[in-house]
């Protein structure tokens, strides 16, 4: 059964999280220079496997003392969010490598290829696997958790630079640190009177 809280919860905390990341903008300057649907279809295949591979993450986690995974995930929320906080927000200097054509399988393969080495141990793994083990609820966090993937996805392929000319990205920063503190506060309540 799927828990549209928990969904809602997960959605809301990776898309926040993601937003100002550098994928968003990688996508943006993909979608800039091919189709936007071959861009999207390696982006978010490449989003299913993270995603996919987090859970899993997670549901080891759900294995240990309840108390134990509580102190944890909040520990780790927390730690999240102060990344959030403290991350300088200016260019990576990691480049793109323009596909030789722009076959599907090419422009599809450098999008999915980008984001599997750029997400890999990302932040927004590390807290999909948090709320998988902090909800016991693998697919409700999963769907979640890809749908804001993708969400975001489309919005630097289609739409990133308008969104960034009406809401600041250290706003959106500052809004998903604030969520992170508040999952975080709730992890450790739970841990310390669970």
């Amino acid at each position: 059964m799927i828990s549209f809280t928990v969904m809602a919860v997960t959605f809301g905390v990776v898309f926040l999280a993601e937003l100002p990341d550098k994928t968003a903008l990688a996508g943006l300057m993909l979608g800039t220079r091919y189709r936007a649907s071959y861009v999207f279809a390696g982006v978010a295949a490449a989003f299913a496997v993270h995603v996919a591979l987090a859970i899993a993450a997670g549901s080891v986690l759900t294995l240990l003392p309840h108390r134990l995974v509580q102190a944890v995930v909040g520990l780790l929320f927390l730690a999240g969010a102060l990344m959030l906080l403290l991350k300088k927000h200016d260019d990576d200097g990691e480049s793109i490598k323009d596909p030789a054509d722009q076959s599907f399988w090419k422009v599809s393969g450098a999008g999915f290829m980008l984001i599997l080495v750029a997400e890999f141990g990302d932040l927004t793994q590390i807290m999909t696997a948090n709320l998988a083990a902090r909800y016991d609820d693998p697919l409700s966090v999963g769907l979640g958790a890809v749908l804001a993937l993708w969400a975001v996805a489309a919005i630097g392929i289609l739409g990133g630079r308008t969104l960034l000319k009406y809401v600041p990205l250290k706003l959106i920063t500052k809004v998903a640190a604030g969520l992170m503190l508040a999952l975080a506060g709730f992890s450790l309540y739970e841990a310390v009177t669970g």
